[in-house]
């Protein structure tokens, strides 16, 4: 089974680099970014979850109707991208609610960081997605976490997919650099073992960030960002479809693993 995500949040990654941006431009890249990726889901007739953040959930109401006319999941992803605070798990649950008139089931903190367990299981939550079970440098130390789904309490937790061996990471940045006939077969060593596969993108990643230099991002991150991006998910995908495998939303995982 693939489990197929994307953080749809506002973009402000040039802040992390010294650069002021407005809301306003932050929601115009993340839109954009959101739509395309919804053509790419539609033409392959996949449905994924789409994390979104408070601010962009009152900010494009029409894109948030968009993911739940055609079927995807629609979960929380705190409020503010940037500024997260310890109450967001259940301001995102109101405001995402409110605004998509459908209920939540699953959160994943900004960033990844770490959030109150005890939080996640009052509010409501069935499932959490806020690990990644890597060790990046600045970012994670998570090389003694399960690395795959576990639950704590009553509540799933599913950590992002990394490798058997040396736990790789294969999240969003290693599709934009890691050479592509690489990355799908780390993702089908993955499904081999695991059984599963859960990856995650942004909506701001298949957005024309070159053209842009004034946000000051690393080529790390911009690269094979925009039209690229949007064929290299596209292709991601009709590998998977090819091999058969079922594309499904966190909640019916969490269904599926339950009842067994």
């Amino acid at each position: 089974m693939i489990l197929l995500s994307f953080d749809t949040e506002e973009f402000e990654v040039p802040r992390e680099h010294g650069v002021e941006i407005s809301l306003e431009e932050g929601m115009k890249v993340s839109v954009y970014g959101t739509n395309k990726i919804l053509d790419v889901l539609k033409q392959n007739q996949v449905h994924a979850t789409f994390f979104c953040t408070g601010n962009f959930a009152e900010n494009a109401p029409e894109v948030i109707e968009r993911i739940k006319r055609e079927g995807h999941e629609i979960a929380c992803h705190g409020v503010d991208h940037w500024i997260p605070r310890v109450d967001d798990v259940y301001r995102s649950k109101e405001i995402v609610e409110r605004v998509s008139g459908v209920k939540t089931y699953g959160y994943r903190q900004p960033r990844m960081f770490p959030v109150s367990d005890e939080d996640i299981e009052k509010a409501g939550y069935v499932y959490n997605s806020s690990l990644n079970p890597a060790f990046i440098p600045g970012r994670y130390m998570h090389l003694n976490t399960p690395r795959t789904w576990f639950m704590r309490g009553k509540v799933m937790e599913i950590p992002a997919s990394v490798t058997p061996c040396f736990r790789i990471p294969l999240f969003w940045l290693a599709l934009h650099n890691f050479p592509e006939r690489l990355y799908h077969w780390f993702v089908n060593r993955v499904l081999r073992h695991d059984g599963y596969f859960v990856t995650y993108f942004h909506p701001w990643e298949f957005y024309q960030l070159k053209e842009h230099p004034e946000y000051k991002i690393p080529l790390i991150i911009k690269n094979h960002s925009g039209n690229e991006m949007v064929n290299r998910l596209d292709r991601l995908v009709k590998m998977l479809k090819s091999r058969n495998q079922e594309f499904v939303t966190f909640s019916e995982f969490v269904k599926r693993r339950i009842s067994k």
